[in-house]
């Protein structure tokens, strides 16, 4: 665009050379703050309870701050119920009311001391982005009291404030809303690095937490992108989503959650599969359903008719498209259905279960007329569930296969590479693609299978989210089979084995993680790989720091699926001025201590000003433009 042309553009917002001026004055002043505290997880799987504490108590840095501002005068059990105060004021206030110990005495002790807190964690952000995260309601009482001047007699001002508080009987919302502002700006960027859905209670309540706080980001995971599939209306990965809520019993966040009606597959199911199930399609149980329990017998008899009719669309998904080299993995067209046994990897085995009522050995790729009616009826559900569809545009708009950050290469999976360190080239549409070019052409993809006009390039967009699910050169899966039928079918240990790309063999070499990072134009001297997926086994002596410290991986098991495996309940990264630091949780204790161990993996040079961030850069860039507007405005060239 010709600079002028610009220039009269921009002169729209800024009417005169004193309006640019002060923009220009107050952007420079912004560079000169703290950078503010970015938070990385990954891999929640629906784990709401878990999740909620991380971002209420910022992943105990809360507790940090008040050790800091109260370690010599509060009691450690003092200083625990502030921050319990501040994680969950609701509750805390209830409690304290229940049990006569709501004083005013308490009241204006508490309020102090939450003003306290909340000077030092909005110390380092600019008034008007505090003022901006205050509740409507108090601004003007907060915005004064965190910013009393030298030259007023300060505990003078804070009691006649306070004391008005508490005589207009305003306090207890007062108390809860200024400690859900300590939450608020505690953290200034989430990003989530893969798989909110599956195996735990409660995704869509994670997403209601993310999409109140607003600044967070997503890198797919291949959870994500198979729910993404799923409300799109694609019906194998329907299939999928709904066998792993069967699997892990979570019917809670299909009903009540989204709305998804599952009397078409409870009725269909109970009708065709006999009592006598299988072991392998009991449900397990991590977590019981509040508002949708299930009979444990039924569970299993709509777990295994999804699971079949999975199958059976995952066969037609290979023969549909060749071009996915996955034909191994058609087994249902393998199988001998007169001896029931199948070959595999040149090996015969004896199927575990031969009740399969509703596969045709003639097709047995072929739904029955009753698994096509109960799928387009499924189906409608997913596309018409208003709650997911808010949550997977949600997903589309903050989301991408990778981001960079602040000299961060941030993504779920892997980038495909081989043993000897290369990059795994990609043939796709016809070309090949390696590397930053192959996630770059993955995004583009699953952009389209949203948001193509053309039906026909929608359609194999849609199908291709099926194979980021599960593909053997998916960025997202990473492994070289999906064993889902082996797991429910055959008795042998080896056989379910998923290996995994070799990139997760190579990554702990420095010279792998700068090869990467050199892809995407990451500076290998500051920069860091962030990485989720591969739950870290910290029990067996693994850790999630890896290359002398250029890489990260924090999927620690915050699911309880993963935690005996892990030992621990996750991690958070923390990216703040000072320092990184990484956050090691204990599982989840609703009535316990949750605090974490927090260690400084990398400490800072110096304090990170957001002049040296992206943000910074952008900044920059806007001071310079204003700068040859304040120009054009003394050259008379705009009026």
């Amino acid at each position: 665009m010709d600079d002028m042309k610009y220039l009269r553009l921009l002169a729209k917002h800024y009417k005169s050379q004193e309006e640019v001026a002060n923009r220009i004055i107050n952007l420079s002043a912004l560079k000169s703050l703290p950078k503010g505290t970015e938070y990385f997880f990954s891999d929640l799987h629906g784990e709401y309870q878990a999740f909620s504490h991380l971002l209420r108590s910022a992943s105990g840095m809360i507790r940090t701050k008040i050790d800091m501002v109260f370690g010599k005068t509060l009691t450690s059990d003092m200083r625990t119920q502030l921050a319990n105060l501040i994680y969950y004021p609701e509750k805390t206030m209830e409690y304290r009311r229940k049990n006569n110990e709501l004083t005013d005495e308490w009241r204006r002790i508490i309020i102090y001391q939450l003003i306290q807190v909340s000077e030092v964690v909005s110390a380092k952000y600019t008034r008007d982005k505090v003022r901006n995260r205050m509740p409507e309601e108090y601004r003007y009482i907060l915005d004064e009291l965190l910013n009393v001047t030298d030259d007023i007699n300060k505990d003078f001002y804070f009691n006649e404030i306070i004391n008005a508080i508490i005589d207009t009987e305003i306090a207890d919302a007062f108390i809860c809303e200024l400690s859900k502002l300590i939450q608020r700006i505690s953290i200034d960027q989430v990003h989530i690095i893969g798989d909110i859905f599956d195996r735990g209670p409660r995704p869509d309540i994670i997403f209601n937490e993310l999409i109140k706080f607003g600044e967070v980001d997503f890198q797919w995971g291949n959870h994500d992108i198979s729910w993404m599939g799923a409300a799109l209306g694609n019906k194998t990965l329907i299939a999928v989503v709904l066998r792993i809520s069967m699997a892990y019993n979570n019917f809670d966040v299909l009903e009540d959650g989204y709305g998804i009606n599952l009397r078409p597959l409870f009725e269909f199911a109970d009708r065709v599969y006999s009592d006598n199930m299988s072991p392998k399609f009991i449900p397990h149980t991590l977590d019981n359903n509040i508002y949708d329990t299930i009979d444990v017998n039924l569970a299993a008899k709509m777990h295994k008719a999804i699971t079949i009719i999975q199958l059976k669309l995952e066969g037609q998904m290979i023969k549909k498209h060749p071009e996915y080299n996955m034909d191994d993995r058609n087994i249902l067209e393998k199988i001998d259905y007169t001896n029931m046994t199948v070959v595999i990897g040149g090996k015969e085995y004896k199927l575990m279960d031969n009740d399969l009522p509703t596969v045709n050995p003639d097709n047995p790729l072929m739904l029955t007329e009753q698994e096509e009616e109960l799928m387009e009826m499924l189906a409608v559900s997913f596309r018409h569930s208003a709650q997911l569809q808010s949550h997977i545009k949600f997903l589309f708009k903050n989301g991408s296969m990778y981001k960079k950050v602040n000299n961060n290469l941030l993504y779920h999976g892997c980038v495909p590479i081989n043993e000897d360190g290369e990059f795994i080239s990609i043939n796709i549409e016809g070309e090949a693609y390696s590397g930053k070019a192959l996630l770059d052409k993955i995004n583009d993809i699953v952009i389209k299978a949203r948001y193509a006009t053309a039906s026909c390039e929608k359609e194999n967009a849609l199908d291709y989210l099926w194979y980021l699910w599960c593909g053997p050169n998916s960025p997202l899966f990473g492994k070289d089979k999906m064993a889902t039928f082996e797991s429910y079918f055959i008795d042998d240990a080896n056989l379910k084995k998923e290996s995994y790309n070799s990139y997760y063999t190579i990554f702990a070499q420095e010279k792998i993680c700068d090869k990467i990072m050199k892809d995407f134009g990451i500076d290998t001297k500051l920069g860091h790989i962030i990485n989720g997926h591969v739950p870290v086994k910290i029990k067996d002596g693994e850790s999630p720091i890896k290359a002398n410290g250029k890489l990260f991986i924090i999927d620690g098991g915050i699911s309880k699926a993963y935690q005996s495996a892990t030992g621990i309940a996750g991690y958070t990264l923390i990216f703040d001025s000072h320092a990184l630091r990484l956050a090691e949780h204990k599982p989840f204790n609703p009535t316990g201590d949750n605090t974490p161990k927090v260690q400084i993996v990398k400490q800072m040079s110096r304090r990170v000003n957001i002049a040296d961030t992206d943000e910074g850069k952008k900044v920059e860039e806007e001071i310079n433009d204003l700068r040859k507007l304040l120009h054009a405005y003394r050259e008379g060239l705009i009026s």
